[in-house]
This record gives C-alpha cells, sequence and structure tokens, in this order.
C-alpha cells in the first residue's frame, strides 16, 4: 500500500480539478496524471475517486471529532469540521453534489453513526440499544441532509451557530444521554 503522502497527493489533485469540474466529469487517469503516479498506485489505494473523496472526508472527520472523545463536546467537534469544510468549500462543494453507493453523504452519515456509537459505548460501558441506535441514525441523516443543504447554499451561517443548531436538535432521549456522558458541555 502506498505512503498517507501519496494519498494526500492524489486528494489535493482531486481538489484542485474540483475548482474547474464536477466531481462525475473527473477521471482516474486525470487524476493520476496531475500527481505522477499510475492507476495501478490510484487502484492500490482507492476502489475509486469516490472512495478518494470518503477517504479525505474520513481524515477530517478524525480530527474534527477525536477532540470529544477526550473530553471535547459535540458542539465544540460540529464546529471544528464546519469550519475545515468551509475553508475547504470548493472541495466539499463538489463532493456533497455527487449522488450514488459510495456517496459522500453516505460515508458521511455512516462516518458520523459509528463515531457517536462508539463513544456512547465507550462512556457507558454498552452498545446503544435499538431506540437510541434510531435516534441516532436519524440524528446523523437529518444532520448530514442539513450540512449538505449548508454546503450547497453557500454556508451563509457562521460555523459556530450552524454547530449550536445541530446541537439543539439533537432528539431528547439523545440529548439527554449526551449530557449524562458529558458530550454537551
Amino acid at each position: 500500500m502506498a505512503s498517507e503522502a501519496t494519498r494526500f497527493r492524489l486528494a489535493r489533485a482531486m481538489e484542485e480539478l474540483m475548482h474547474t469540474r464536477t466531481l462525475e466529469s473527473i477521471t482516474v487517469t486525470e487524476l493520476c496524471a496531475r500527481c505522477g503516479v499510475t492507476r495501478q498506485t490510484f487502484y492500490r489505494n482507492f476502489l475509486d475517486k469516490y472512495d478518494l473523496v470518503n477517504w479525505y472526508f474520513g481524515k477530517l472527520l478524525t480530527r474534527s471529532f477525536e477532540h470529544m472523545g477526550s473530553g471535547r463536546t459535540v458542539p465544540e467537534g460540529l464546529e471544528r469540521k464546519f469550519e475545515y469544510i468551509r475553508a475547504e468549500r470548493v472541495f466539499f462543494t463538489a463532493a456533497f453534489r455527487a449522488d450514488g453507493t459510495n456517496s459522500l453523504k453516505e460515508h458521511d452519515c455512516e462516518s458520523i453513526y459509528g463515531f457517536y456509537s462508539g463513544l456512547i459505548e465507550r462512556k457507558t460501558g454498552s452498545a446503544p440499544g435499538a431506540e437510541t441506535a434510531f435516534l441516532l441514525e436519524l440524528y446523523c441523516r437529518g444532520s448530514v441532509a442539513m450540512t449538505v443543504k449548508w454546503v450547497l447554499g453557500g454556508m451563509p451561517e457562521p460555523p459556530r451557530e450552524l454547530s449550536r443548531l445541530m446541537a439543539e436538535a439533537l432528539p431528547l432521549p439523545l440529548r439527554s444521554l449526551f449530557a449524562e456522558i458529558g458530550l454537551l458541555g
């Protein structure tokens, strides 16, 4: 497997191309040519261009949410995420426009759900029950939909305001659980 540096070079090449093109119109061949790697190198690291976008977004999630596991709150983690998305607006605007099985929207939802589920399990000692899991998935899907709307709408609200709204939108049972385990501040 190639180095992390190669993956980041491919992500930067994707980002550069997304300044002028849609994600759908960018080819793996163009990405490889732009950063001087072979298609074989690309496919050793990623399933397809959507997998590359998802990997790059995963790096964002890791950075923005790792702090919550060490005592930071949900609103602080969300604010970091939205600040990063705003700073990389061209990339995320193009990425969130793409739909499909391996889309960033679905990846974001699965990643956030997995993060919150794992955090609940670590903090409480048990996996979320069926009702909590349902509410968590509902919240994650809604928050991703609102994030996409925010991004595609030109990001009018500041990241701090959007993170506050997202935290307030937690269903009451989740809000109570998050408060109990110290995730709401």
